[in-house]
């Protein structure tokens, strides 16, 4: 069910970032992101008629279409200070959205809330599912197939069920092209629990621009991939994912969400590490409200 990604070679982003770039757009799959891979996957192959997840936004909406396609019910806990053009999709596809103040009530305090309502449902995580790494998987072996030799992949990290579905697809096509996570600063719990080998959970939910990456912590399936497999984390830091969105924008003709900028981030931040490279960036999502898009472009 998924669209294929889209391949864009910039030239340039590539001369400005002084690297052979190519970038993997997710920005045209449905509902703008890669989460539906996840979503459709999982949704088709539970048996439950009521799937409850949590998620910002893409999670959300993507698994709002999948189960408006397969004829089920959906439930999505967001927080309240979601991207509206996020919380309008979901609805649109036929879901609720039960928002929540997550300064007074987490997600997971919700979640649970729901599912002791609905013992009936399947509570689907957004990231932390061998389902969800399946699905992220497809995108793996698509870019296995394209025959390139990259000398890295570069993929946002959240809770990591990109980057560990992208190890997983690739790895089960042969393809042994290292992975490297681009990760917010201010929300590096990734990078944290790489370098103490377990995982580290933040506190309370970071408030990144990039809010397809405001998770508490790195998923315990996608951990399992991640810790032998990834090649590093690049930590972002807030003003080159802004940075990276406006070139995606002004070098790309691409319009991506923060967190979708995220792996033109990385470049930015470690520029010696990456120079000269061929690099896939994956661009994981476009779905950004226009105020704020219209504020970053402008800074």
């Amino acid at each position: 069910m998924a669209r294929a990604t889209t391949i864009i070679e910039p030239l340039r982003l590539s001369r400005r970032l002084g690297a052979q770039v190519t970038i993997a757009s997710e920005t045209f799959q449905h509902t703008g992101s890669f989460k539906f891979r996840a979503a459709y996957t999982l949704a088709s192959q539970v048996k439950e008629r009521r799937i409850i997840t949590a998620s910002s936004g893409n999670y959300g909406q993507a698994m709002a279409y999948a189960c408006q396609l397969l004829g089920k019910a959906c439930i999505v806990v967001m927080p309240d200070n979601s991207a509206q053009v996020k919380i309008d999709a979901v609805r649109e596809y036929g879901a609720t959205a039960d928002l929540i103040d997550i300064k007074s009530k987490g997600r997971a305090e919700r979640v649970a809330e729901l599912a002791n309502q609905y013992p009936e449902a399947y509570i689907a995580s957004a990231y932390d599912d061998p389902l969800v790494i399946e699905g992220n998987a497809s995108l793996g072996r698509e870019l296995a197939a394209l025959g390139r030799r990259f000398d890295f992949i570069i993929a946002p990290v959240g809770g990591g069920g990109l980057t560990a579905g992208l190890i997983q697809g690739l790895r089960a096509s042969g393809d042994e092209t290292p992975v490297v996570g681009a990760e917010p600063l201010i929300a590096n719990d990734a990078a944290r629990s790489l370098a103490a080998g377990r995982i580290v959970v933040n506190e309370t939910e970071p408030q990144t621009i990039a809010d397809g990456a405001r998770t508490v912590s790195i998923g315990r399936h996608n951990w399992a991939v991640l810790r032998e497999a990834i090649a590093g984390i690049v930590e972002v830091p807030e003003e080159n994912i802004k940075e990276g969105l406006r070139m995606l924008f002004r070098l790309a003709n691409l319009k991506a969400e923060p967190t979708g900028a995220l792996a033109i981030g990385a470049l930015l931040t470690e520029p010696a590490r990456f120079r000269d490279c061929s690099v896939c960036c994956v661009v994981s999502g476009g779905n950004v409200d226009p105020e704020v898009y219209r504020n970053i472009l402008a800074e």
